[in-house]
């Protein structure tokens, strides 16, 4: 074994990642998916990839593309996804992955920025909604539509060809390539470390998006780094669902399973996830907090309806935490019944935890949560009933993972330990600062901003406050999110928010209170919860003039002030707007990573803001 890790640490690129695994496991399970066709999973071994790779690595050497070209794909996880990828990287190329729910007009943006000469698509109406932005794309030569359901039509094409880039369907674009194959052609050179591997954009909460260039030493630095601490194995399954336009999902849930020579089963829908859960019952989950947000939630639900499953619940979670935090060499909380701890798990492990464990299929290895904290409240409950939870921590700039916590190595309180190789430091105002190979080449396109967070000398500025207590990572928020009241109280709302919608009332929260003498809250009501808290105040739930009913607002205020007890009393908000209108891409509340868009709240809201400070 350690001479295979031996073998896979002196790889320098992802097309010798991918020849490495072939060759040392070409008959073994690459990847799975659904068949809509014949309504059953198939699976792929690695010899089979290779071959996929190949035919869309022939269709991509016939366009004869310029060296270093760009191939943007705006497809769901799944092999297709990790062809056109893999193809691109075989052929020198750079992949820039989209956010599917990105709207047009910052799609459009993205492919002019990076001069891309290929686009591959699922549906024709992606393409034709991006074309109707009207953007100069002067380098986009082709666009490749997936979904052969729906073909490509002549209209279109023709059109296309007149007025802009091909539009070709994915089986029309392989065969021109296989046509191709038998003539001799001058072979795209091997990429070398330092070329890019990806361009990802990151969905800033202001201001265009920035184009991270990560080269293929960038993103092998940070496969070998996790792969040296997670350990994942050749028997471990992961279910993916992230978005592969992610990096997180890229590193951690793709590439990093190929180094293992793991088995990847790509998700029918986030709507089937549950289901998928239960039947993939994978051993390694690579998620983002709020998927356990939203099983904890759907949890706190059925307990509210039972008063004794509420207990024997709370009992379980109260007597598997201590469990947890004697394992972990962490303070365990006092308790006069903790001596008993050892004879009553078996029976409340077999009445509620496993069950709740089930959910996830009941096999897992380990869990990782990334790409936002995670509340305390929704790790205690998971941890608490025995699921391997480990919380990370990483940013796109540094391809992604820099630190994480591990099994055997667990204080949810933190974001865990550097890895290998990843050095971190505390800077000015308290920001972490990271340097390693996995720190990124820079921005594309601007130099200005690359220059604000790298330093000559390689430490990237994170903009995260964070305290490093016996190697341990703790972080305390953004910097440019702390919110200073006129009382001069700090207040860091991202902490606050995460914890306000650990209730089951409240989807989404925006905590506010810059120069202002309090902290307020505009929150998204989740519809049921809210018809049944309307129907209990005698309200009608239909009503919008209910949502400010002075009732309302009161029973809102107080499930806030239990949520956020255990923040200071100044960080409590002390008047909320309640909505029923989700937040999301579409409407601008949201980037596509699903972070708020904190100025597009404050004008959306601003009347509504004025009247929190009035009343």
């Amino acid at each position: 074994m350690s001479e295979v890790l031996s073998d896979l640490y002196a790889l320098q690129t992802l097309p010798e990642l991918l020849a490495w695994r072939v060759q040392h496991t070409p008959q073994t399970a690459a990847y799975r998916h659904f068949d809509t066709t014949s309504q059953a999973w198939v699976t792929l071994d690695w010899t089979q990839v290779a071959q996929r790779v190949a035919q869309w690595s022939a269709a991509l050497q016939a366009m004869v593309l310029p060296q270093g070209a760009r191939v943007s794909i705006l497809l769901p996880n799944g092999l297709d996804a990790i062809s056109i990828d893999l193809a691109t990287l075989a052929q020198g190329g750079a992949p820039v992955p989209l956010h599917a729910i990105d709207n047009p007009a910052s799609i459009a943006y993205i492919l002019s920025d990076s001069a891309v000469s290929l686009l591959v698509v699922q549906s024709v109406s992606q393409w034709q909604a991006i074309a109707g932005v009207g953007a100069d794309l002067p380098a986009l030569r082709a666009v490749v539509v997936c979904d052969n359901a729906v073909p490509v039509t002549a209209a279109v094409a023709a059109t296309s060809a007149t007025s802009g880039p091909q539009v070709l369907s994915l089986s029309d674009w392989l065969a021109a390539g296989q046509a191709t194959a038998a003539t001799p052609a001058h072979a795209a050179p091997s990429p070398k470390a330092d070329d890019l591997a990806a361009i990802v954009y990151t969905s800033g909460t202001t201001g265009k998006p920035k184009g991270v260039m990560l080269t293929h030493r960038n993103v092998m630095s940070n496969v070998k780094a996790v792969m040296a601490v997670i350990q994942p194995r050749p028997d471990d399954v992961f279910l993916s669902f992230l978005p592969l336009s992610h990096t997180f999902e890229r590193t951690a849930g793709y590439y990093l399973p190929m180094a293992a020579g793991a088995c990847v089963v790509y998700a029918r829908s986030v709507a089937q996830l549950s289901e998928d859960l239960r039947n993939v019952r994978p051993t390694v989950l690579v998620s983002v907090p709020r998927i356990y947000e939203r099983v904890q939630a759907r949890l706190q639900e059925v307990l509210a309806t039972s008063p004794l499953k509420a207990r024997l619940f709370a009992w379980t979670e109260s007597v598997g935490w201590r469990r947890f935090c004697r394992q972990q060499g962490l303070p365990v909380p006092p308790s006069p019944w903790s001596v008993f701890d050892g004879l009553v798990w078996p029976l409340l492990d077999k009445l509620a935890a496993r069950p709740l464990l089930a959910q996830f299929g009941g096999r897992l290895r380990v869990a990782v949560s990334g790409g936002a904290p995670l509340s305390p409240a929704v790790a205690r409950c998971f941890l608490g009933v025995g699921m391997p939870l480990v919380q990370g921590y990483g940013m796109t700039e540094t391809s992604p993972v820099v630190a994480c916590n591990l099994p055997t190595d667990n204080d949810p309180s933190s974001v865990g330990r550097a890895l290998p190789g990843v050095e971190v430091r505390i800077g000015e105002n308290r920001e972490l600062q990271v340097r390693g190979p996995s720190v990124m080449k820079g921005y594309l396109n601007r130099p200005e901003d690359t220059a604000k967070v790298l330093s000559p000398e390689g430490w990237l500025g994170t903009g995260d406050q964070a305290a490093i207590e016996d190697g341990r990572i703790r972080i305390l928020g953004r910097i440019k999110e702390i919110i200073v009241t006129s009382t001069g109280e700090k207040v860091p709302p991202g902490d606050l928010e995460q914890a306000l919608t650990g209730d089951p009332l409240f989807e989404q929260a925006f905590v506010l209170g810059e120069q202002r003498p309090f902290i307020a809250a505009v929150v998204v009501m989740n519809p049921q919860v809210w018809a049944q808290l309307a129907q209990s105040l005698q309200l009608d739930p239909k009503d919008p003039a209910s949502l400010q009913a002075p009732a309302a607002v009161k029973a809102a205020l107080t499930r806030i002030q239990q949520a956020a007890s255990s923040f200071p009393h100044y960080a409590v908000p002390r008047n909320v707007w309640l909505t029923l209108e989700p937040w999301t891409v579409e409407n601008t509340m949201m980037t596509p990573t699903l972070k708020l868009k904190r100025n597009n709240l404050m004008t959306r809201f601003a009347a509504e803001i004025e009247r929190l400070y009035a009343r």
